[in-house]
């Protein structure tokens, strides 16, 4: 009898507890406290932990990539702006302040026509991917968004599996969570491989043209464009005539996804290039 009642007075206090924690969480949030479950609100912590020293995109890794421990895959997807500061070289790197409109739209229309409607990932292309990696039994075909390809080019291996396909679509959401498209877009174009040693928009377009690229047109914005795509093929220095025809295509791309007219599409075609070599 007396255990019973002993039991009785444990799960009111119990239960008393209970609500009056439920009852200060409630009304946490309601004051603002929901700020606290906001994924860039973790990003912050990161400062509190030792600066990571400088290591070179993936993209620019030769050799056999880094077997990594699950404690640092962890710690990069919970402190990912930290993660990206150490692997993005800033001596060349350029705000997208200073990148052309016609750029951003030409890189936007060739390789990811919906980047500011989705969130990290493409379900459509995935699904259309996923058909056809079944069919092979193997992945075949990717449908990478501008966003995944940042990832890629700076934490992972080429390799071409299920579980590095898992990685990245993680680690897109992530990106998409702590950054801005426009942040995502700038980083991209700054990290991003274009052939001949270049990468990033800065030396591709010192490299290219002999200009920065805020004084970069259209036709030489197009051709910049098509590069990452192929960039051991589509460059202008190892083969003019492969770099011609895939700035055809992204012009293309542009006047159908409404950056530019068709009129002005066929003037770029036409248009000289000067290149710095």
């Amino acid at each position: 009898m007396r255990k019973t009642k002993k039991r009785r007075i444990r799960n009111r206090v119990l239960r008393f507890l209970f609500t009056l924690m439920l009852v200060f969480f409630i009304a946490f949030f309601l004051s603002g406290g929901i700020w606290v479950l906001h994924p860039r609100t973790w990003q912050n912590f990161g400062d509190f932990l030792p600066q990571l020293s400088y290591e070179p995109p993936a993209i620019q890794e030769s050799g056999e990539p880094q077997v990594m421990r699950w404690s640092d895959r962890l710690s990069r997807f919970l402190f990912i702006r930290r993660a990206v500061n150490a692997r993005v070289q800033r001596d060349d790197y350029v705000p997208l302040s200073e990148i052309p409109d016609s750029l951003q739209q030409a890189v936007v229309a060739v390789e990811d026509n919906r980047f500011y409607s989705h969130h990290g990932f493409d379900p459509t292309g995935i699904a259309r991917a996923a058909l056809v990696n079944i069919q092979y039994g193997q992945i075949e075909e990717g449908a990478s968004t501008i966003t995944q390809q940042l990832v890629k080019n700076l934490f992972l291996s080429h390799e071409r599996s299920w579980g590095r396909k898992g990685e990245e679509l993680l680690l897109a959401l992530d990106i998409e969570a702590n950054y801005s498209k426009d942040e995502i877009l700038e980083l991209y174009l700054n990290t991003i491989y274009y052939g001949s040693n270049f990468y990033g928009i800065g030396p591709a377009s010192q490299g290219y043209f002999g200009k920065k690229p805020a004084d970069l047109i259209l036709p030489e914005s197009a051709m910049l464009a098509g590069l990452p795509n192929a960039p051991s093929l589509y460059s202008p220095y190892v083969d003019f005539i492969a770099a011609k025809k895939r700035q055809m295509v992204v012009l293309d791309a542009m006047a159908k996804n409404g950056y530019i007219d068709e009129q002005m599409a066929e003037d770029a075609k036409i248009k000289p290039l000067s290149f710095a070599r």
